[in-house]
């Protein structure tokens, strides 16, 4: 195999999560592959209006894309669409925008997580076709993480053996998981990185039934929290949009 194939990959399902112009007529797409991660490839003369790739290149839809080069950034030289995934209208819409903008900036280049991109395909698939986003996008953060190495401790107290029972409360420390309520702070336990919660919200989400309204604001809640701690400080623009349209 010579160099340059070795380069070069053919029709690679991947979505698209984000684009920005690059020069005159090209763009910058972010994608998500399932073979290879996420990576930024640039499309040449995509934004002519006789491009063959223009009306391809769509967030939410499954691609067959192909590419070429080894550098940070990739050529694009072919992109076919799959359909099979409905267009997301509305609130769904602003979910999918959230998702691709957890990924962009949690998932590290060129680092494949071929379960995550099929949980994620699965996840367009139910914003399309339920109404309960919320619950949705709840499922998806916490598998997120646990693909990122970051798993919630749900079903026993940190450190030990103790099962959760739903009759009690708790308090879910990041880096750490939950801890009996009369227990002290833990060294580096800062008041935002702690949060008191209900042992059946902790027992609810380990088994992904958001259905009790506690169990969907306390989840909501720790989601959020756990969020931040590893997003190092930045902000997500398309939650801060689902706030003001829906309570999520």
């Amino acid at each position: 195999m010579t160099a340059a194939s070795r380069n070069r990959h053919q029709d690679e399902l991947a979505f698209v999560l984000h684009s920005y112009p690059f020069r005159e007529t090209s763009l910058i797409i972010d994608v998500f592959s399932r073979s290879h991660g996420r990576l930024a490839i640039v499309a040449r003369g995509a934004r002519r209006p006789k491009s063959s790739v223009r009306g391809v290149l769509m967030n939410f839809q499954p691609l067959l894309l192909s590419w070429f080069g080894k550098g940070e950034v990739r050529t694009l030289h072919g992109a076919e669409w799959q359909g099979g995934q409905p267009y997301l209208q509305g609130t769904a819409l602003m979910c999918g925008f959230y998702l691709n903008e957890l990924l962009i900036n949690l998932l590290a280049r060129d680092d494949p997580h071929q379960q995550l991109f099929d949980y994620y395909q699965a996840t367009l698939h139910r914003l399309a076709h339920e109404s309960d986003h919320a619950a949705t996008l709840r499922c998806f953060e916490k598998h997120l993480l646990q693909e990122l190495g970051y798993a919630l401790l749900l079903d026993r107290v940190a450190g030990s053996d103790e099962p959760i029972q739903a009759e009690l409360c708790y308090r879910y420390a990041v880096e750490r998981g939950p801890l009996s309520d009369d227990s002290g702070p833990g060294e580096g336990d800062a008041a935002w990185t702690v949060l008191q919660m209900s042992g059946k919200t902790l027992l609810d989400m380990a088994t992904d039934d958001y259905s009790d309204p506690v169990t969907a604001q306390q989840s909501k809640q720790l989601m959020r929290m756990l969020l931040n701690h590893h997003l190092g400080g930045k902000i997500l623009h398309t939650r801060e949009l689902i706030k003001d349209l829906q309570k999520l």
